[in-house]
């Protein structure tokens, strides 16, 4: 069906419908007039400020540039207009020799003025690379007194422009403290001891990051030797210790019952018989079964010995100055096996709330919460055969648990705490029968080496 068409031979193809009906110029031709115009203008703007003789000049460059523009037109109309065999060839031809004599002219002209910015570029980079070179210089010998500097601060054995060398630091500690165990035979004749201590003192600061007041408190109270130990010892955090409240379980039955959940315990000393050790735990110490029916407490090692050192009896009228959260206050509960009284008092009412739970929790039934000042409680009621004061303190002594006490007290929180607790100690005094058959005994303990 239909006529068959002729595909071998290709017919040229001129410019489009649109093209033809448009006949618009190009968008090179239309750069060209706006270059024309703008040629114009600034054209007039210099003639202005010229003289006769170069107005001449200008106005026939002038003239010159509009017929090399309409020449650029055209080719451009040509090159729209014409097919691919004719764009090869182009006659550009059409220039007068006249103004051929003149573009010689005003190239000369023009090519003096590109000699004399070409030199003033010159001259110009020339000065820039002499001030560079100065600047270089004057850097040179800014970074060479930095030097002299830096190793002059090294070789007094402190520097303090460079982040300190720990494996350094470290070396000149135990260094200083060989030397300090027999100053008289070790020491440099040009230093003294307080020398040496100084020097101690700020490798201590920077090695173990504390402040400068507390490493100068614990230097006073500790020997050298003693205080590299404490301070090795307050890095090494402890380990989780349990105790099992004996008013619910044995020792020997919650570490069997915690082992078959994947817990691995040990007992945490001979010296204890409700303490348990966690190495590990497979399952959360503070969410088992056994935790929430009051088979044992989260408490550390170093608190169970002031109960153990307070010796509650049964049957005894005891006082708790201190008790928030609970975890001596139980223990005393569980050592007098529910029996006789015992009041818990706590000057925060929040903790009050946490100790009340753990009460709960545990099984205790002989305890009394109460919501006063210690300093007060003397007012309130005496006659207590044993009174246990677990005062608030700074936190020297458990900067394991809490860092930020390395560098946030001051002799201000010393003073206070220190002032704090004495009330308290003179409280108890006043609270306790000192005339008791049993009793009679005021334990002070404290988280707090100063």
């Amino acid at each position: 069906m239909g006529r068959k068409g002729n595909y071998d031979v290709k017919e040229k193809r001129g410019p489009g419908r649109k093209a033809r009906k448009q006949g618009e110029p190009s968008p090179i031709g239309i750069f060209s007039a706006k270059l024309k115009d703008k040629k114009k203008s600034s054209l007039k703007r210099k003639d202005a400020s010229l003289p006769d003789s170069a107005r001449k000049r200008v106005k026939f460059s002038e003239n010159l540039v509009e017929e090399r523009l309409m020449d650029f037109g055209d080719l451009n109309e040509n090159v729209v207009a014409e097919s691919d065999e004719e764009k090869d060839e182009y006659d550009l031809n059409g220039i007068d020799e006249e103004e051929d004599e003149y573009d010689v002219k005003d190239s000369d002209e023009d090519d003096d003025v590109k000699e004399k910015d070409e030199e003033d570029e010159e001259e110009d980079e020339e000065d820039d690379i002499k001030e560079n070179d100065k600047d270089d210089e004057e850097d040179d010998d800014e970074e060479d007194k930095d030097d002299m500097k830096v190793s002059d601060s090294v070789e007094i054995g402190i520097d303090e422009t460079l982040p300190p060398d720990i494996s350094l630091i470290k070396q000149r500690i135990s260094d200083i403290l060989f030397v300090l165990s027999d100053f008289n035979n070790r020491r440099q004749e040009d230093k003294t001891r307080e020398d040496y201590l100084q020097v101690l003192k700020d490798d201590f600061c920077s090695y173990y990051n504390y402040n400068k007041f507390l490493m100068s408190k614990l230097m006073y109270l500790f020997p050298l030797d003693e205080l590299k130990e404490f301070l090795e010892a307050s890095e090494v955090q402890r380990p989780l210790v349990i105790r099992v409240n004996t008013l619910k379980t044995r020792r020997r039955d919650l570490a069997q019952a915690l082992i078959n959940r994947g817990v691995n315990v040990d007992p945490v000393g001979n010296w204890s018989k409700v303490g348990l050790v966690v190495y590990d735990s497979q399952v959360p110490i503070g969410a088992t079964p056994e935790y929430l029916s009051g088979h044992y407490m989260l408490q550390g090692a170093a608190s169970l010995v002031p109960v153990m050192a307070l010796a509650p009896q049964e049957n005894e009228k005891i006082l708790d100055m201190c008790a928030a959260p609970g975890g001596k206050t139980t223990h005393i509960a569980s050592i007098m096996r529910n029996t006789g009284v015992l009041f818990a008092n706590d000057a925060n009412r929040d903790r009050c709330k946490a100790l009340t739970a753990n009460l709960h929790r545990l099984g205790i039934v002989n305890t009394i919460v109460s919501n006063y000042n210690g300093l007060k409680y003397p007012r309130i009621m005496k006659g207590f055969d044993r009174v246990l004061i677990d005062a608030p303190c700074s936190g020297t002594g458990v900067i394991c648990k809490d860092p930020g006490v390395k560098t946030t007290k001051n002799n201000a929180d010393i003073l206070k705490c220190a002032y704090t607790q004495k009330q308290l100690i003179l409280a108890a005094i006043d609270c306790v029968d000192a005339n008791s058959q049993t009793g009679g005994y005021i334990v002070y303990s404290t988280c707090s080496v100063l």
